[in-house]
């Protein structure tokens, strides 16, 4: 397992950390642990879901770009 450092961590965040890693009975570190993990996992990206709006959305718009197009506007502009 990774071991993780934290520098220059503000006595007021370390406070309400050692603050809550009390109320929930966990050590300092394993309440850190559990809040990184809190965040990521509301930050995670259902990748099949926004697939398939975007596939439902352009079906209803009709709006279909090739990939010659992609390239052709990529390249605008460019010497």
């Amino acid at each position: 397992m990774a071991t993780l450092t934290i520098k220059n961590l503000p006595d007021e965040l370390y406070a309400r950390l050692k603050a809550s890693a009390a109320a929930n009975r966990r050590s300092i570190n394993q309440e850190a642990i559990f809040r990184i993990e809190q965040v990521l996992a509301a930050n995670a990206v259902d990748f099949e879901a926004t697939l398939s709006e975007v596939r439902q959305l352009r079906e209803e718009l009709g709006i279909y770009v090739t990939d010659e197009e992609i390239n052709q506007a990529k390249n605008e502009g460019r010497p």
